[in-house]
């Protein structure tokens, strides 16, 4: 009885630590559309570990990608191929393409596929703001692009020679030139099909491990970006960070010319915060914040000196400029485009250099109210000026203090305010007015 006791208290712990155990059977899937960015990367790395926390059959990626940052790559890359859980790469849909850093992603995959009509590779390194590079740093990146290619593709059992040339040479594949070539496992029309495809066959990891799959009939669980990831993804481009920072710098030119406004200081703050952290994220060619400060200048400097739009022409062709080379990333899909730099620099031009030309015109205008708005008005005498007595001006009677004696009547200019009264002086040469206004 002791010993069977003591049996049943072992298989206790025994299926208590089963079931802590997470199971699962089930595929889960990551969907890339993107630039291949810090963004990308956060998400790829978050699907991974979800996988392996789940212990699931295998990651599937579904990618789409122009291609991205270098440090980005490689990152996923290591996560690709540290990953305890088998990772399939898969570019689709159909027209989708899986360019530069979106190759080097493709080749780190346990199983690469490609649906028809997809098209990969073109995995030169390209100098960031795309600038001619000196033969010496040229060779540097070619040499580490190769080297890393060279070692994701030799270890995946794929044709290292012809990996190789997408860096050297530029090439680029269909999806049956790129199966042909070994550089990818399967051509799949859909998800089904490629699973049906993959189902039973063995391969080897990037430890060496031999692994077989069996996903045929797996359900398939869509791994979903966080709320954070979407919001930072969105700003990550950089068409959208800069527009952001143009309301900010425009919210806050319009709080300076209206000082205590309130709304557009905040709005201008929390703006130009917001387009901070995203270029932070971002390669910025911080430079390039000089031209726009520099566009700001000279819209201001409009208002002021009136050079009939010439500033202004200079203001706005310094915001696009500096629109343009705010994000010096390596590909054109992560770089403002000259459409949204001349969207926002125009209008943005003609708003700054409009308000600032009202701003300039009210500080000159004379002032029309409160005591300061009396001061040279003319008025005319209700009663003797002895030298005291009442004068009529802008609609109100008020007492008045004359330099010399006048008449009921006479015309009058405000000189001075003395408190509550009013220093005046005769208007000369003025004919005195007709009867009905003097006694109005």
């Amino acid at each position: 009885m002791k010993t069977y006791g003591i049996l049943r208290v072992i298989l206790a712990a025994v299926t208590l630590a089963a079931l802590s155990c997470p199971v699962s059977a089930e595929i889960l899937k990551i969907v890339v559309d993107d630039t291949i960015q810090p963004i990308s990367e956060e998400y790829i790395a978050r699907g991974i570990a979800e996988a392996a926390r789940r212990n699931d059959e295998a990651v599937l990626i579904e990618i789409n990608t122009p291609g991205g940052l270098v440090d980005s790559t490689r990152q996923i890359i290591e996560h690709i191929t540290a990953s305890t859980v088998p990772v399939i790469i898969y570019v689709t849909p159909g027209g989708a393409r899986a360019a530069s850093a979106g190759f080097f992603i493709l080749e780190s995959a346990d199983i690469a596929a490609m649906a028809p009509g997809t098209n990969t590779g073109a995995a030169h390194p390209v100098i960031l703001g795309g600038g001619k590079m000196d033969d010496v740093m040229k060779e540097k990146l070619e040499n580490d692009a190769a080297a890393l290619m060279r070692s994701v593709a030799s270890r995946r059992g794929r044709d290292v020679e012809v990996a190789e040339s997408t860096v050297r040479q530029s090439k680029s594949f269909t999806d049956q030139e790129a199966l042909k070539q070994h550089l990818i496992d399967y051509v799949a029309s859909n998800e089904s099909d490629l699973l049906k495809q993959i189902d039973g066959k063995t391969f080897k990891r990037f430890n060496g491990q031999e692994v077989t799959l069996k996903v045929a009939a797996q359900p398939i669980s869509l791994f979903n970006m966080t709320l954070k990831e979407r919001i930072l993804a969105y700003l990550m481009d950089p068409n959208v960070a800069f527009l952001i920072l143009a309301i900010g710098a425009l919210s806050l030119y319009i709080e300076f010319n209206h000082p205590g406004a309130v709304i557009p200081g905040t709005v201008g703050v929390v703006f130009i915060l917001v387009a901070a952290f995203a270029l932070n994220l971002l390669p910025t060619r911080f430079a390039a914040l000089v031209l726009i400060l520099g566009a700001f200048a000279l819209f201001a400097a409009e208002a002021k000196f009136a050079s009939h739009g010439v500033l202004t022409i200079g203001g706005i062709a310094l915001l696009t400029l500096g629109g343009l080379l705010l994000v010096d990333a390596p590909i054109p899909e992560m770089r403002v485009h000259l459409a949204t730099a001349l969207a926002i620099s125009v209008p943005l031009g003609l708003i700054t250099a409009f308000l600032m030309s009202i701003a300039l015109k009210a500080r000159r205008n004379k002032v029309v109210t409160g005591e300061q708005g009396l001061v040279g008005e003319t008025g005319v005498a209700q009663t003797a000026l002895m030298p005291q007595g009442k004068v009529f001006v802008h609609g109100e009677l008020w007492d008045a203090v004359a330099s010399s004696p006048l008449p009921v009547g006479q015309l009058v200019v405000v000189r001075r305010i003395d408190g509550l009264t009013l220093q005046v002086d005769p208007l000369a040469a003025v004919a005195p007015p007709p009867t009905a206004m003097m006694t109005s």
